[in-house]
């Protein structure tokens, strides 16, 4: 079955027209017909720009239906505005108070001076449209690369078709690398360096000179910088005729330079065939961009080869030493060498020869020495990278969770109950004047201890027997006891740190060693000292 074709007006064929040939969407046409209808209508009226009204694009009979509107009152104070409950118009259509009445009307109501003023707002209305898109449009594209075919070119510029929509942009002749020059029907690339909304429309501002241009090439002809291991850190540039690019890698096996100038300089001459057809050739420098201002200084001076530095850090100004007869390489060709590297690094840089500067009592710092510093400085980074590396690389180790409740085990014999009876015996500490109080020195009685003398060797026996019994008499073990328990007394009284102690003997190795002493006071023999007796019967004098 054919699909059934969708009925188009005049009206919809001229939005459609005006949406394809201007590159905007219909939605926003049709919106501007009837803002451009509505603007007209109201002048139509003249009755004031507070006038109630409604446009309708009406695609069925296609006309462009406008309505003026008042609202329904019980009193009128304004007919431009308001209407009657009780006219008869309003009854017919059985309408209520703040209901709204509509008085139709067409193009054909309109004279030939509303007809023309409907016109022009419409066309402004499009063109305001035009610049907004294509401000729109522009502004994603900024610092960008974008393609034209050149419209037309002389003396004051060239006249660029770009985009789908033919849009005309200006290429200034300042804007030109070097001579540069341009047939018609010619492609060009050239950069889009910013996009300003101004009331006439958007300005776009493109340039072929400007450092970006340099950029974007870089990055579609070598293919380190596009993929981001080389990373161009700054360029300065004067179109037609030097630019200097600072690179550096993020990949240590990658060589930036070695990267950008290509085998044979191979992949710099591309780039450089890309810069326009001036004559001379624009010569690009590719030098190695460094985080120390002095190397990148003697960097960025090449092809002039540096020999010592005299910086002033809070000016940032500097002077270049260099070999006797070489100023001309480092100043370059109308000083195009020096305005470069200065431009490139931030700093203010004089060039003098090696006589001069000793002339002038000028101090340096030799670039030797400079390199060196900054050799063992990167050593001494690179050795601190491997070292966080190796303590990153070691595995961390995992901690149990410990419960909030948890008691750290300890042993039995350390422990000691805290025996609250020591409370009661607390004495509170005071003061004792000593010399109020007087104490009378009490003298200690003597204690007059009996000394018994024994005369014969019987007695001497008989007293020994005693003794023997009084101690046979007390049990060893409750000896023992009650000396461990006034040990445990002490230790409690007064704590000491813990220190390796001697074993404590168990009830049965303590009798063991009893059984054992009782074993040798048995097996004693008395008469074995009998050759002995004969000497208490001496006098102790006749002893010697």
């Amino acid at each position: 079955m054919a699909r059934k074709k969708k009925k188009t007006t005049n009206i919809i064929d001229a939005i459609n027209e005006v949406a394809e040939t201007k590159y905007l969407e219909y939605d926003v046409v049709a919106d501007a017909l009837r803002f451009a209808a509505n603007k007209a209508f109201i002048k139509f009226l003249n009755g004031g720009d507070d006038a109630l009204t409604r446009i309708h694009l009406n695609e069925d009979s296609d006309e462009i239906e406008m309505y003026h509107q008042k609202q329904v009152v019980d009193q009128v104070e304004d007919d431009f505005l308001q209407i009657d409950v009780n006219d008869e118009n309003v009854k017919k259509l059985e309408l209520n108070v703040d209901d709204i009445y509509e008085v139709k009307y067409t193009m054909e109501d309109f004279s030939q001076v509303n007809f023309s003023s409907f016109a022009s707002i419409f066309q402004q209305q499009i063109r305001e449209l035009e610049k907004q898109a294509l401000f729109e449009m522009y502004e994603e594209k900024m610092e960008e690369m974008i393609t034209g075919v050149v419209e037309s070119s002389d003396a004051h510029g060239t006249n660029i078709k770009v985009g789908s929509t033919n849009q005309t942009l200006f290429l200034p002749r300042r804007n030109h690398i070097g001579n540069e020059t341009f047939e018609t029907g010619d492609a060009i690339n050239v950069y889009v360096v910013n996009v300003e909304n101004r009331p006439r429309g958007a300005q776009i501002n493109i340039s072929r000179s400007h450092e970006g241009f340099l950029r974007r090439i870089l990055e579609q002809e070598i293919v380190e910088i596009y993929d981001g291991t080389v990373i161009i850190a700054n360029i300065a540039r004067e179109a037609g005729s030097r630019s200097k690019v600072a690179v550096y890698s993020l990949n240590p096996d990658v060589d930036a330079t070695g990267a950008c100038i290509g085998p044979n300089g191979t992949r710099i001459q591309k780039v450089v065939s890309r810069l326009g057809n001036a004559s001379p050739a624009e010569k690009i420098d590719v030098v190695t961009y460094y985080d120390n201002p002095a190397l990148y200084i003697v960097e960025a001076l090449r092809p002039a080869k540096v020999i010592g530095l005299n910086m002033n850090e809070e000016t940032k100004e500097v002077i270049a030493v260099v070999n006797n007869g070489d100023s001309s390489v480092a100043i370059g060709r109308r000083g195009v060498n020096v305005r470069l590297a200065a431009k490139l690094t931030g700093w203010h840089i004089d060039i003098k020869e090696l006589d001069e500067a000793h002339e002038s009592a000028i101090s340096m710092q030799y670039v030797s020495d400079i390199i060196q510093a900054a050799e063992q400085e990167e050593e001494q980074r690179q050795r601190q990278l491997a070292l966080d590396a190796y303590i990153a690389s070691i595995p961390k180790t995992e901690k149990d969770e410990i419960p909030a409740d948890f008691v750290a085990p300890y042993e039995e014999d350390d422990f000691y109950e805290y025996d609250d009876h020591y409370e009661d015996d607390y004495v509170e500490d005071y003061e004792v004047d000593y010399e109020d109080e007087h104490v009378d020195d009490v003298e200690e009685e003597p204690v007059i201890r009996e000394i018994k003398t024994i005369k014969t060797l019987e007695q001497l026996e008989s007293e020994l027997e005693k003794d023997k019994q009084k101690e046979s008499g007390q049990p060893r073990k409750k000896q023992r006891r009650e000396q461990k328990e006034d040990d445990v007394e002490e230790e409690i009284d007064t704590p000491t740190p813990a220190a390796p102690r001697m074993e404590i003997y168990t009830e049965e190795e303590l009798a063991e060693i009893e059984a054992a002493e009782s074993e040798y006071e048995e097996e004693y023999d008395e008469d074995e000292y009998e050759e002995y007796d004969h000497l208490y019967d001496e006098d102790p004098d006749d002893w010697f």
